[in-house]
């Protein structure tokens, strides 16, 4: 069984983080995104894996090259243009002809693939979705389904009257298991989505389809600064399970500077005396300076605080330059090279 990952988005809802960064490797506890895909892959013994790009495809393939060094067998695939979920996977999986998980490459989970393989053999289907319960489902297309997991409808965005008559809450979660079957219900060619296009015909054509609900499992799609901020928190705090977080990296912090047990310090990060890192994630060669303050925060690769400044709350992107005394507010997020002068309030 092989897999295929589509990671061709641009990441619009998550600029400016994404203007040099494609979504797909951004720095989540400074790895890429794609590793936790790639690690959760591997745990189900799925070794061969493609990528679908699209966005700035040459840096995803520089940073993770052919995959040896994580124990599995990358090939990359380029859209020649904007082809949609539903499309790229037609272009990429074309030469595969036989079962294969879909991830988009958006999502965090530590879900167990190997258990979504073996209900969708168990049901004998053409197509299985992982499904994900939430609170409140009215902003997602929401997934109905029979007491055995067929799927019945989608239903975008819900009015809260019509989710209280179904009693429903579960939503895409961006996992399938497809068999080849299905590549030939989608054009050659064209810009097709799952939700819109592949899937409404898979229920035309009444072939075996079923929806994986996780129930325990991690799941959070990682679209937008809130939600990537969000989830650095639940790793942070141990919610998520079954990723280990590396707190091993050399840094040179000083003696008179705090740095709680929950933090986690890139590599060559410099943190000068009476610097306080509380609930945080710090980038290989970050630069703090003397009283400066970062609490609930993520930093970015290499980027630079002068004394005094405090960021609370707040993403800050790639070699930016903070002054002294600025004070970053909850919710900021700066891109990549971003300068804050001195004395700054944003």
């Amino acid at each position: 069984m092989k897999a295929l990952i589509l990671a061709g988005g641009k990441g619009t809802r998550l600029r400016p983080l994404t203007v040099y960064t494609p979504k797909p490797i951004v720095p989540v506890m400074n790895r890429p995104l794609l590793l936790y895909q790639i690690e959760v892959l591997a745990r189900a013994g799925i070794s061969e894996i493609t990528l679908s790009l699209s966005y700035q495809p040459d840096k995803i393939e520089d940073l993770l090259g052919d995959g040896s060094e994580f124990g599995v067998r990358l090939s990359y695939v380029t859209e020649p243009n904007p082809l949609g979920t539903g499309g790229a996977y037609r272009f990429a999986a074309e030469s595969i002809r036989e079962t294969t998980v879909v991830l988009n490459g958006d999502i965090l989970t530590n879900v167990e693939i190997a258990s979504i393989i073996a209900f969708h053999k168990k049901n004998k289907a053409h197509a299985t979705l992982s499904l994900v319960p939430v609170e409140d489902p009215s902003a997602y297309g929401l997934v109905e389904t029979e007491a055995d997991g067929r799927v019945l409808r989608f239903l975008e965005k819900p009015k809260p009257d019509l989710l209280a008559e179904l009693g429903v809450n579960t939503i895409n979660a961006g996992i399938y298991i497809l068999e080849p079957s299905i590549l030939d219900l989608i054009p050659e060619s064209g810009n097709l989505s799952f939700e819109y296009d592949v899937f409404p015909e898979i229920l035309r054509q009444e072939k075996p389809f079923y929806g994986f609900v996780m129930k325990n499992d991690y799941w959070r799609d990682l679209g937008n600064p809130k939600s990537y901020l969000e989830a650095h928190q639940e790793l942070i705090s141990g919610k998520i399970n079954g990723f280990e977080i590396d707190r091993t990296a050399v840094a040179d912090i000083a003696t008179a500077a705090t740095v709680d047990k929950c933090s986690v310090i890139g590599a060559g990060a410099v943190i000068k005396p009476g610097a306080r890192i509380l609930n945080s994630v710090i980038g290989p060669g970050v630069h703090i300076d003397e009283r400066s303050l970062v609490e609930g925060s993520v930093i970015w690769a290499h980027a630079r605080l002068s004394s005094a400044a405090e960021i609370r709350g707040a993403i800050i992107g790639r070699s930016c330059y903070i002054g002294r005394n600025v004070s970053v507010r909850p919710g900021a997020v700066l891109g990549d090279k971003a300068s804050v002068p001195d004395y700054s309030q944003i």
